[in-house]
């Protein structure tokens, strides 16, 4: 089974992108083996959902300086290492601390595979909608998952 997890906040413009297309997915039809569910901003309900999911697909906005609505894709490998938790607490418990904590606490229950979509972010103010870049990448990527439940490759 493929687990399609959205992460991000619906109150911040852009930073809904996961969740959003979380609904989207859902709205268009899921193919067969392919679940859906929305991270929303808590990392830690993330790391317990990808429990002996064979695949995982992870879905955010990144703001790296790129052009908004730029697809990038990771692979688990790539962002599983625990970073430094400094000053962490429940509330800046990020996706990123949510893969490392899984791969330590699940074991052999943790993904075979983990792959990282990040939409480049427009505008992260509260209470704005999503920017039309966005939304474009986003629709992009949520129609490759409903038609074969896999992303279309990353240029």
């Amino acid at each position: 089974m493929t687990l399609v997890i959205g992460c991000g906040n619906l109150l911040r413009g852009d930073d809904a992108v996961g969740p959003l297309l979380v609904r989207r997915m859902l709205e268009r039809g899921l193919p067969p083996g392919v679940e859906v569910a929305d991270g929303g901003t808590s990392g830690m309900d993330v790391a317990f959902r990808m429990r002996g999911v064979g695949k995982v697909i992870l879905v955010d906005a990144a703001t790296t300086g790129g052009e908004p609505g730029t697809l990038y894709r990771l692979t688990g490998a790539d962002v599983e290492t625990l970073p430094p938790l400094e000053g962490i607490n429940l509330h800046a418990f990020r996706w990123d601390h949510a893969l490392a904590i899984a791969r330590w606490a699940l074991k052999d229950e943790y993904p075979a595979e983990v792959e990282v979509y990040l939409i480049e972010a427009g505008s992260l103010e509260f209470g704005d909608r999503l920017t039309a870049e966005v939304e474009a990448a986003m629709d992009r990527l949520a129609d490759a998952l409903v038609r074969t439940g896999q992303p279309e490759p990353v240029s």
